[in-house]
């Protein structure tokens, strides 16, 4: 059997970003629950975010020019642990072209 895959996600202190590291990470156990091993927060400092899947480093803050929605994160850990999983409404096209049937 082959291990869970395991999310960290470091979070500045003194920036006060505990409460979107926790969201984001209720997010991904909300949507992967059970395939997932682990979700963890690690305290950190000097404006880090960053967001490791299996110790590979999925989102930077600076790098990736702030924080990722919901729907990114999601697709960034699906991408990488299940390429094949529909994400329902998450995958959908949105705006006008999606409501006429265009791509």
């Amino acid at each position: 059997m082959t291990e869970k895959p395991r999310l960290a996600i470091t979070y500045c202190t003194q920036c006060n970003w505990l409460l979107r590291a926790a969201w984001m990470a209720q997010e991904v156990l909300s949507t992967f629950g059970l395939e997932m091993g682990e979700v963890s927060l690690l305290p950190g400092t000097g404006g880090i975010f960053e967001i490791h899947l299996d110790g590979v480093l999925i989102w930077e803050r600076k790098r990736d020019g702030g924080f990722p929605d919901a729907k990114q994160l999601k697709q960034l850990v699906r991408d990488r642990i299940d390429p094949d999983r529909d994400l329902g409404h998450i995958d959908r096209p949105h705006g006008p072209a999606a409501k006429h049937g265009h791509s």
